[in-house]
C-alpha cells in the first residue's frame, strides 16, 4: 500500500493553505507581475522559489504552486504568450490519464477540454511486415480513455490564462539568464530584462528550462546521452474515414510510427497527428517531398489500417535522442522535466513523465513548509529524487529498449518482439500492468495523480 501523509497536516485556523513556514507566510501577498503583467518594484528581488524556464513543465509547476503564501518568479526567454512561447507549438502531446487527473487537480481540465482533446479509447500497436499486434482498451481498464490528444498550443493558452491570475507569481518576460551560483543560503540567479543586468535570490531554484537547459549548464552538471540517429517527421495527415478515437503504432526497421487520433479544422474526427521515425540520413528527403509523394509513402510503410490517407500538412523534422542529467537536485537546485530526461517519443511518455515531476515536487516542497521546512531543505529535495528516480528510469529504460527491440532487423529479435506482441495480447495481467504504466498511474504516485489537492 502506499503511503502518504494527509494533505489537510499542518493546516490551522487563519492558515487555510497550512504553510507555517515564516518567510512563506511574510511573502503572501506580494506576487506581482512584470513585462506584459503590469508593474512590478525594480527592488524585489528575493523569492521563496524562482522557476527558469516559462513553458508547459515550469507553467504547471507555477500553477501547482499557485494560490500559496510562497513568492514565486518565472524568468522566460519568450514573451510569455502561446503564440510565441516555443513549447507552446503546433505540436500535439498524448496526455496520460494520470496526467488528465494533475491538470484536474489543478483546476485546469476544464478548461483544456472546452478549447479541445480528443480521447484515446484504443492503441493498436504492430509490427511492420509480421504478425505480431497487440491492442489495449480503455473499456478493459476501466476509464474513460487511455489518454488525449491535446495541442501544446492549447495547453500553452490555458496554462498562461490560469498563471496570470496568480497573486503570489512573478514573472520575468522576456528576460534571459546570464549567471547562476548556489551560496548555502539562497541560490542566486543573473538576468538580462529589459536592457539591464541586475540579480534575483531564490531559497530554490527550479531549472525547467528544456532538454538545453542552460541552468544545468552553468552549474556545470554533466550529462547522459544517446543519439539514436534517428529523426522524427511531424504533421497531421487526413484519412478517409474516422479514426474511432484509436491510436496507433506501427513498428518499422527504420524506427516507429505514431498516429495519434485528432481533429481536423473543421471539428472532422478524421485527422491524425503523425510522428513518422526516419533515419537522420533520410530525414531531409522525406520533408521535402510533395504532398502525394510524402502521403504514398506514408501508405507503403504504415498500410491501411487507419484507411487511406488523402491530405497532409506542412512536415517539420525534429532530432531524437535520450538525455539524463546526472543530478537532478542540489541544495537550493531542483531540474525537472527535459532538463531532467528527454526521452524519444515512442511511449509518449516525455510531457507526462515531466508533469509527474511537477506534481511530486510541488507536493514535497508544500509538506516541506507545512512542517516549518525551507523550500530549499536538502533533505526534502533529496526525499523527491529518492522518490522520482525509479519512475524516472523506469519510463526512460522502457522507452529505450522499445527503441532499440523495435529498430533491429536482427532476425532472433524479430521473432521475440513478435511472440511478445502476441503473449500481450493473450495475457491480461501482463496488458494491465502495461497499461497502467502508459496511463501514468504505476508506482508511488503523487496526491495530485490520486485525485487530492495538494
Amino acid at each position: 500500500m502506499v503511503e502518504y501523509r494527509d494533505p489537510d497536516r499542518g493546516r490551522r485556523a487563519g492558515d487555510p493553505n497550512g504553510l507555517r513556514n515564516p518567510v512563506a507566510r511574510r511573502a503572501q501577498g506580494s506576487g506581482r507581475h512584470r513585462g506584459d503583467h503590469g508593474e512590478r518594484s525594480v527592488t524585489d528581488t528575493d523569492f521563496d522559489i524562482v522557476i527558469v524556464g516559462g513553458g508547459l513543465v515550469g507553467a504547471s509547476l507555477a500553477c501547482a504552486l499557485g494560490n500559496t503564501p510562497l513568492n514565486i518568479a518565472v524568468i522566460e526567454a519568450t514573451p510569455f504568450a502561446a503564440d510565441t512561447q516555443p513549447s507552446f507549438d503546433a505540436r500535439t502531446v498524448a496526455l496520460a490519464y494520470g496526467s488528465r487527473r494533475i491538470f484536474d487537480g489543478l483546476g485546469l481540465w476544464k478548461a483544456i477540454a472546452a478549447l479541445g482533446v480528443t480521447p484515446i479509447r484504443r492503441i493498436h500497436v504492430s509490427d511492420r511486415g509480421h504478425a505480431g499486434l497487440s491492442h489495449l482498451d480503455s473499456d478493459r481498464e476501466g476509464v474513460e480513455a487511455l489518454g488525449y490528444v491535446v495541442e501544446t498550443r492549447v495547453l500553452g493558452q490555458v496554462l498562461h490564462q490560469a498563471v496570470r491570475r496568480l497573486d503570489n507569481v512573478t514573472f520575468l518576460c522576456p528576460a534571459r539568464v546570464t549567471g547562476v551560483s548556489m551560496p548555502a543560503s539562497r541560490a542566486r540567479i543573473d538576468i538580462h530584462e529589459e536592457g539591464r543586468d541586475r540579480s534575483l535570490t531564490a531559497r530554490l531554484l527550479v531549472a525547467a528550462d528544456g532538454g538545453d537547459s542552460l541552468v544545468r549548464k552553468l552549474l556545470g552538471i554533466r550529462t547522459f546521452r544517446i543519439d539514436y540517429d534517428q529523426s522524427a517527421v511531424i504533421a497531421n495527415v487526413a484519412s478517409d474515414r474516422p479514426h474511432c478515437n484509436v491510436a496507433y503504432e506501427r513498428f518499422t526497421a527504420d524506427g516507429p510510427m505514431a498516429l495519434l487520433p485528432s481533429r481536423g479544422a473543421d471539428g472532422a474526427e478524421d485527422t491524425y497527428a503523425l510522428v513518422w521515425t526516419v533515419r537522420h540520413a533520410g530525414r531531409d528527403r522525406v520533408r521535402n517531398l510533395d504532398d502525394a509523394g510524402f502521403l504514398t509513402e506514408l501508405q507503403q510503410r504504415f498500410g491501411d489500417r487507419a484507411g487511406h490517407f488523402v491530405r497532409a500538412s506542412q512536415r517539420h523534422v525534429y532530432p531524437l535522442g535520450w538525455m539524463q542529467s546526472r543530478e537532478h537536485v542540489r541544495a537550493r537546485l531542483a531540474i525537472i522535466g527535459n532538463a531532467a530526461h528527454t526521452l524519444h517519443p515512442v511511449a509518449g511518455q516525455g510531457f507526462n513523465l515531466g508533469l509527474r515531476d511537477v506534481a511530486a515536487l510541488a507536493q514535497v516542497v508544500l509538506d516541506g513548509v507545512r512542517d516549518g521546512r525551507d523550500p530549499g531543505d536538502p533533505d526534502r529535495l533529496r526525499e523527491y529524487a529518492r522518490w522520482r528516480r525509479r519512475d524516472q528510469w523506469q519510463t526512460a529504460l522502457f522507452t529505450d529498449g522499445m527503441v532499440r527491440v523495435f529498430s533491429t532487423r536482427f532476425a532472433p529479435v524479430v521473432v521475440a518482439r513478435n511472440l511478445g506482441l502476441t503473449l500481450l495480447d493473450i495475457l491480461p495481467p501482463l496488458k494491465h500492468s502495461l497499461a497502467r504504466h502508459a496511463m501514468g498511474v504505476g508506482g508511488r504516485l503523487p496526491r495530485l495523480v490520486r485525485g487530492l489537492r495538494l
